[in-house]
């Protein structure tokens, strides 16, 4: 769910351009997860990602036909899509306008684009026209580093919820903090920090689950770039097979544990 680059990957170009470059690259290859998971992986890494996320948000996305979502940072639409396939209608929203445009071919190939409509939109000054019985973003604070940007993102997200509707946020928030993994589009900011955040906004914490409580993927990451690529594969592999099995039995309830954390909002009074 983090991101292995470099400086020179990022730091040459804003947010935006940085995340129009990626998607440029990886949107349309197998399921677009090199877009929107981690940068520079093999597929079985982002695999492995994918499976945790899923396996962690499945409960909170156990949602009637008609509910209205709103998928922010959507990427190539893998939740639009998902939750569309429900019965749910669904509003993504992304940084990119290539993100967005592949999102729109991926519902149409599954069959859902009736129930999709993605718009490209900044977080920070979201406006999506309407309110929503879900909002749902996955990953997607961890990547706005201005202090500002992120209050506003919050905001926005709030703004847009319906009387008594569920914020529903999977982002890296270790208990403790650890910047081992950050980099010029990435921080691992600590699980207080998000609660003070999406407190000052007026949310209010019903729940918290973890996602991924083996550490051994998170350890290497900061390593990784030292090794060749023979070794990195055979490294990455290793971490991989032996977190998957702790993770599918005990993800969710590992939330001191896990490095991630599912948050389910409200507004308060709501």
């Amino acid at each position: 769910m983090t991101s292995l680059v470099t400086s020179a990957d990022a730091t040459a170009c804003p947010p935006s351009a940085y995340w129009e470059q990626r998607a440029r690259r990886f949107a349309v290859e197998g399921e677009g997860l090199a877009a929107v998971c981690s940068y520079g992986m093999p597929a079985f890494y982002n695999k492995a990602i994918h499976l945790a996320q899923q396996l962690a948000l499945e409960p909170w996305l156990q949602l009637p036909a008609g509910t209205k979502v709103l998928d922010v940072g959507c990427g190539v639409g893998r939740w639009s899509r998902r939750l569309a396939a429900r019965g749910a209608q669904v509003t993504g929203v992304d940084l990119s306008p290539t993100m967005i445009s592949e999102a729109r071919r991926r519902a149409a190939l599954g069959g859902v684009a009736q129930h999709c409509r993605f718009l490209v939109q900044d977080l920070a000054v979201l406006d999506a026209g309407e309110a929503f019985d879900v909002v749902l973003g996955v990953t997607v604070l961890q990547h706005i580093l201005d202090a500002q940007a992120l209050r506003n993102a919050v905001q926005r997200m709030a703004a847009h919820l319906t009387v008594g509707g569920t914020l529903i946020m999977l982002e890296a928030a270790p208990n403790c903090a650890d910047d081992s993994c950050d980099s010029p589009i990435f921080r691992a900011r600590p699980r207080s920090a998000y609660l003070r955040l999406f407190a000052d906004c007026g949310l209010h914490l019903r729940a918290i689950t973890g996602v991924d409580p083996a550490p051994f993927r998170h350890w290497l990451l900061p390593y990784l770039p030292q090794l060749t690529q023979p070794l990195r594969t055979a490294a990455l592999a290793l971490a991989t097979a032996l977190s998957v099995p702790i993770e599918v039995p005990f993800g969710r309830r590992a939330v001191e544990q896990s490095w991630h954390a599912v948050f389910i909002l409200q507004l308060d009074g709501g």
